[in-house]
């Protein structure tokens, strides 16, 4: 594969219009009211020609984790360029082991990679707000939508995977019946020349406990 075209930006230095959806360095609260510190640093997507064109993985292409629909704010709908986490990376990664395993495609939901802390379900501190959480809705000819099928993969993913978390079966909360979610974690990717920290704070955005996390609702 060639080198990775996006460039990578420090999301403290984009423009207020950006900051206020991408919160970068923000701290949130997840379920279980814990503080997160929202990512930084996000790859720039310039157009969706671009994101269709270009690999994340031999199997993943960019666009397939940034398709949203209206639930995303509109700016993250209609606006170019586009941000998306560098942790989207190491997700892509994780997939690319499944595809080779499984040996045929993985269909990625829309809405299923990555959310903005804007986005109508990020109702609190998602790791989709990372890039590091997808909903797969179909596995070659398989749906994802009953038990059996969505326990066998799995046990797939889990055997295959180290630290993965995969959603548990169930029509309640913190389960999944039409869909296998599997996340990373809240896992930050910092490029290898990004700035360093500022001592004492989160840099010249700092972050705050923000009202979008005093919810608990469960959401994929």
């Amino acid at each position: 594969m060639a080198d990775f075209p996006f460039r990578w930006v420090d999301g403290f230095t984009l423009g207020a219009e950006y900051r206020a959806v991408l919160r970068p360095g923000e701290m949130v609260r997840d379920r279980s009211r814990r503080l997160r510190r929202l990512p930084r640093f996000f790859y720039e997507v310039p157009s969706w020609e671009a994101a269709h064109d270009t690999d994340l993985t031999q199997h993943f292409k960019v666009w397939e984790f940034i398709d949203v629909d209206v639930r995303e704010t509109e700016l993250l709908r209609t606006a170019w360029p586009r941000y998306v986490p560098c942790a989207v990376a190491a997700l892509a990664a994780q997939l690319e082991l499944l595809r080779r395993e499984v040996g045929t495609y993985v269909h990625i939901s829309a809405n299923g990679g990555y959310r903005s802390p804007a986005h109508a379900l990020s109702s609190y501190a998602s790791t989709h707000c990372w890039g590091t959480a997808v909903n797969l809705y179909r596995i070659g000819d398989d749906w994802l939508d009953d038990e059996k099928t969505l326990g066998r993969y799995s046990r797939i993913v889990r055997e295959l995977i180290p630290g993965i978390w995969v959603r548990p079966w169930g029509h309640g909360a913190g389960e999944a019946d039409d869909h296998l979610h599997l996340d990373l974690g809240y896992t930050e990717a910092v490029p290898h020349d990004a700035p360093g920290e500022v001592e004492g704070g989160a840099g010249p955005f700092p972050g705050i406990d923000a009202g979008v996390a005093e919810t608990t609702e469960e959401v994929a």
